[in-house]
């Protein structure tokens, strides 16, 4: 059974929590500050942990970087903050996901499953669907029965990077760090460039994209 630390310091949230999440037959583990996080997460060891960063004696985000010094256990961040900036901290240290605050349970529950999912399966896909076109990560093919469609080696590293990590919502910094270096952490306009090129080529609606998502002002996601 699935184990869940979850931290936050209202207990509202964490008794609503509780009760959604064991209903669905999940083990609930709670914690109301950082401090009570971390000895949580070392003592009951959890499959995951829903982390509020609003916490009254360390910041989530120290928490987080503490937790990544010694396990890869997932985080979803849980938050009210409205500034963009705390979200692109808390994946840069090593988050998941984020669900903003006031949310819906039932959003949450589905993060929870799709990062349950691909750290319960560590085998990096090999070929994933993006439209009408089946992508051959390893042999760097992408194809619709017969056509194929040419990617720059800049297009694949961005998708394949994407694509290793189905549903996980990437920084856009840890993106320009991996495709293009640490002396371009600031250039965000070649990131909005190439994912306009990979949806040109390959969604089927370019305009509405169902695989090559945009969060505005964090990152992107790539959905199966």
């Amino acid at each position: 059974m699935t184990r869940i630390l979850i931290v936050d310091d209202e207990p509202q949230i964490l008794r609503a929590l509780r009760i959604n999440l064991q209903a669905r037959q999940y083990t609930v583990v709670s914690a109301a500050d950082g401090t009570q996080a971390l000895a949580a997460a070392s003592a009951d060891r959890p499959d995951l942990i829903v982390l509020d960063l609003g916490l009254p004696d360390l910041d989530g985000v120290d928490v987080i970087r503490r937790l990544r010094t010694w396990t890869p256990v997932p985080v979803i961040v849980l938050s009210g903050r409205l500034d963009s900036r705390d979200k692109i901290d808390a994946l840069d240290a090593g988050a998941d996901d984020y669900v903003t605050k006031p949310f819906n349970i039932e959003e949450l529950l589905a993060r929870i499953r799709a990062v349950t999912r691909r750290h319960a399966d560590p085998d990096e896909p090999v070929r994933v669907r993006v439209g009408r076109y089946t992508i051959d990560l390893a042999a760097r093919d992408a194809r619709d029965g017969d056509k194929s469609q040419h990617l720059t080696r800049t297009e694949w590293k961005l998708l394949g990077l994407l694509a290793h990590n189905p549903g996980k919502l990437i920084s856009q910094r840890q993106l320009l760090q991996d495709v293009w270096g640490p002396t371009y952490l600031n250039e965000t306009q070649y990131l909005r460039q190439y994912m306009a090129q990979l949806r040109r080529k390959l969604e089927d609606d370019p305009s509405r994209p169902r695989h090559l998502l945009t969060e505005p002002g964090m990152g992107y996601r790539f959905q199966p």
